[in-house]
């Protein structure tokens, strides 16, 4: 994959002036994969038009790694070879607390559990509810399909990996009604994806799960910004 660039609009409130560029959070989003239909499709949502962050854009659901992540019970981890993209990237640890902050998002977002049951039990932070659903997160179910950082220039920065996981892996299609910051849910098949205002990354993520369907092997897209261009490159090993 060579690397490329364009010109990109800010997709966040700006860096003030004389301010250093702020440090990017550790995030992490999943690409939800359903293919029961006549076309493949993944679930995303639209962002509330107040947000600083991305207003109005469609999403996948994520957001950046929170303390319980580091902690929070499993049903199993990480397969190997998602474990072996995040070795000698990440510090030790985060690479479990990403695929956590995953499916806690994809449940507090869109209500959906990318788990498998367990008996209820207390919880701690914002794992309480998921855990007392009866379920503990399918790590296993996530593969990771590449990484992005938002631009200097902006005040909110996050380093976002990005993982896909087939629908079937969901404990059921059915989510709640109240799907937090996102306003609207739908499935949407690639071409009406990128149909939508997508945010930047987001865009090379669904052209990326749409190649990968035809060749699971290819390099990882990692997403940068430098001088007011994106530039998209492999994720070197």
């Amino acid at each position: 994959m060579s690397e490329a660039s364009k010109p990109i609009k800010p997709e966040g409130p700006p860096r003030l002036p004389g301010q250093r560029a702020v440090r990017p959070k550790s995030a992490a989003t999943v690409l939800i994969l359903r293919q029961d239909g006549p076309k493949p499709r993944l679930l995303m949502g639209r962002r509330h038009s107040g947000h600083s962050f991305m207003p109005d854009r469609w999403v996948f659901p994520g957001g950046r790694v929170d303390r319980g992540d580091w902690s929070a019970p499993a049903a199993n981890d990480l397969t190997p070879e998602a474990q072996a993209v995040f070795e000698a990237r990440v510090r030790p640890g985060l690479a479990r607390a990403l695929a956590m902050a995953a499916v806690r998002e994809t449940w507090e977002e869109t209500g959906l559990l990318l788990a498998r049951p367990a008996p209820p039990r207390p919880g701690a932070g914002p794992w309480r509810s998921f855990l007392a659903a009866g379920a503990l997160a399918d790590l296993s179910a996530l593969t990771v399909v590449g990484r992005a950082i938002t631009p200097p220039t902006i005040a909110k920065r996050f380093d976002t990996w990005a993982f896909i996981a087939d629908a079937e892996r969901l404990m059921t299609l059915e989510r709640q009604p109240d799907c937090g910051e996102l306003e609207e849910i739908a499935w949407l098949e690639f071409e009406e994806a990128l149909a939508l205002k997508l945010p930047t990354a987001t865009r090379v993520f669904v052209k990326e799960a749409a190649a990968r369907l035809n060749e699971a092997g290819r390099p990882l897209p990692f997403v940068r910004f430098r001088q007011g261009a994106v530039r998209i490159g492999a994720l070197e090993h």
